[in-house]
């Protein structure tokens, strides 16, 4: 069923790239950086990579309107493999790992205004799963599993329903942010912090030192900070990347529900770029509005990392800390309920090629993917429950959230996707020169070049200074390898074995 039409598709992506990442990583970001000039020209950077990224997978989108987005471009750009691969990591982490992120961030804000609502509210004590991992059930893990239940029921009643919360949400979110700046930018300047911040734009205060990630690349490459030169520059704002590209990612989102896109050969590309410009502008003005009403060294200690709720407390006291509680909520349900819409229709596109639970492939009365979202469902619901637990040489032991590991570890295999994924314009280009192509990417070939040179060298920096945390995504990736392999083997097997008499 064709019922997603441009606004709702550029409302699909606002809604699921505003979470609740530009409320908080704004802290780590000006600590890398050190400072506000470096905090504002991160999400700049950011807004350029993803902008030109956005409008040269249009071409893409035109070229294969189906659903299943990137997992079918790099499937017809280079082979299954790595569709599988893109797919695999997609279901196992990036999707569902920010979907339970998402959900929890909702539960803890929650709490601001219902303190009932805690971690440390046990309906299941942690049990221990072997010495690193355990699960429980907490009042906030609770509420957030209840909420993707309920989202996921309601995107399996059909897109027509789901694109309406996604519009009422994302419209009022979007408010919600656009109050922010105005509030920051109008209402809560600050002249002593506009002094300081922008007096002194450059100048560089209380910079986190950055270490080699790993011990044998101590010997190679050197500690720095952002005040160590021009390698220290890029270091820093190679890692700083990480926060604000996260926070900007899920841009391609509509990509994967172009089957039911009304026009999808002009209005997944339009999306993609209406939607991407929309959100970039509103994040360097809400940034903007930051340094406006706090100075630097307050935006690098807020309390838990929550600039935002910081900027609100400098204006209104504590009101502030719950008026921007409450337009957290409504973020982070509008941003689950569009990641929950799209992610489903990969592992639909999957499983019609079997490469995923056949059951998944088929679409419910309402024309939606809806075992496949129930699939989706159950694993967010598992990644909220489990736990990681560390025990410290006095025998302490402390309760960690595995999605929140695992994510960390996929912002490199997200880049390395993307970057593979633009290539795989140069390849179509080459492999089906005569191939209709609705929308070709702007600037080509210089803009999407251009791109995956900047986020090679991001990639070339995450090796060097989070060499763990990158490592672990590629590790992700290509544990994907044998279970294609498998699942492939499988398929043919039972393809050849026909129908069950």
């Amino acid at each position: 069923m064709r019922a997603i039409g441009l606004f709702d598709g550029t409302m699909i992506v606002v809604g699921s790239m505003i979470g609740s990442g530009i409320f908080i990583v704004a802290a780590d970001i000006s600590r890398q950086t050190g400072s506000a000039g470096g905090l504002l020209l991160t999400w700049i950077l950011t807004g350029l990579l993803t902008i030109s990224a956005a409008l040269s997978y249009g071409e893409l989108a035109a070229l294969f309107p189906h659903a299943g987005g990137q997992y079918v471009y790099l499937r017809e750009a280079y082979s299954p493999l790595w569709g599988f691969l893109y797919g695999w990591t997609l279901f196992l982490v990036i999707q569902t790992g920010t979907i339970a992120a998402v959900a929890v961030g909702f539960a803890r804000y929650l709490g601001v205004l219902w303190p009932a609502i805690s971690p440390n509210a046990w309906i299941i004590h942690p049990i221990a799963l072997g010495s690193k991992y355990a699960i429980s059930l907490s009042v906030q893990q609770l509420v957030g599993v209840l909420m993707i239940v309920f989202l996921t029921f309601i995107n399996t009643l059909g897109v027509r329903i789901g694109k309406l919360i996604q519009n009422v949400f994302t419209g009022a979110k979007t408010l919600s942010l656009v109050g922010l700046i105005f509030l920051g930018i109008f209402v809560g300047r600050n002249a002593g912090a506009i002094t300081e911040n922008f007096s002194h734009l450059w100048t560089i205060r209380n910079a986190q030192t950055i270490e080699p990630g790993a011990s044998f690349l101590k010997t190679l490459v050197p500690t720095i900070t952002a005040a160590s030169g021009a390698f220290g520059l890029l270091v820093a704002y190679g890692v700083a990347q990480v926060g604000s590209l996260f926070s900007a990612d899920a841009w391609n989102n509509i990509g994967f529900t172009a089957a039911e896109v009304k026009n999808p050969k002009r209005d997944v590309a339009l999306s993609m770029a209406f939607g991407t410009i929309i959100v970039i502008a509103l994040y360097c003005l809400a940034n903007l509005a930051y340094l406006c009403t706090l100075p630097l060294v307050q935006i690098q200690t807020a309390p838990d990392d929550r600039v935002a709720s910081a900027a609100l407390n400098a204006i209104f006291g504590p009101t502030g800390a719950m008026l921007m509680a409450g337009a957290i909520i409504i973020s982070t349900f509008g941003c689950n309920n569009g990641l929950i819409l799209a992610g489903a229709r990969v592992t639909y596109a999957m499983a019609k090629d079997g490469l995923f639970f056949k059951s998944t492939g088929t679409l419910n009365k309402k024309g939606v993917p809806g075992t496949a979202l129930i699939y989706q469902g159950v694993w967010i619901a598992i990644l909220i429950l489990l736990r990681t637990r560390r025990v410290d040489a006095a025998g302490a032991i402390t309760y960690g959230n595995l999605y929140s590991d695992l994510l960390n570890y996929v912002v490199f295999a997200a880049l390395l996707f993307y970057v593979l994924t633009i290539i795989g314009i140069f390849v179509l280009r080459a492999k089906r020169p005569d191939a209709e192509r609705p929308y070709r990417a702007f600037g080509y070939p210089i803009v999407p070049a251009l791109y995956v040179f900047a986020a090679v060298t991001i990639m070339f920096v995450l090796l060097l200074y989070q060499t763990q945390t990158a490592g672990k995504g590629l590790e992700i990736v290509l544990i994907g390898v044998p279970v294609y392999l498998l699942w492939s083997w499988w398929s043919q097997r039972r393809v050849k074995a026909g129908p069950a008499q």
